[in-house]
């Protein structure tokens, strides 16, 4: 119930189970839909505790240390593959100004005559 200063923490973390399995081809990532439902049912991120359960419970500085990476793990698997969207419909958008130029073109051709 008192207060800690101190310059380094180190937690061992043996046993614990750290989240880099996020990255494994048979790791099933929630949809951005699924999150967000979750998140409008329940006010917080799946697998990480309510404030209310914090403040009930407190919490585990190694735990949740290790559910906030793999929070930061997932949140960078979401920003890949909308970077790859992104991507596709920057080419998509690209090509579609190409055809408005060209048919431009053409309508001020056949106007002309």
């Amino acid at each position: 119930k008192g207060k800690i200063h101190t310059q380094e923490v180190r937690v061992d973390m043996l046993g614990a189970l750290v989240p880099d399995y996020v990255f494994a081809n048979a790791y099933k990532l929630k949809s951005l839909e699924e999150v967000e439902k979750f998140i409008k049912e329940n006010k917080h991120l799946p697998e990480i505790p309510s404030a209310q359960e914090i403040e009930k419970n407190g919490l585990m500085l190694a735990e949740m240390n290790m559910n906030l990476l793999k929070k930061i793990e997932e949140m960078t698997l979401y920003m890949i593959e909308m970077k790859k969207e992104n991507e596709i419909i920057k080419k998509q958008n690209d090509l579609m100004k190409k055809n408005q130029r060209e048919l431009e073109k053409r309508i001020i051709k056949i106007e002309k005559n």
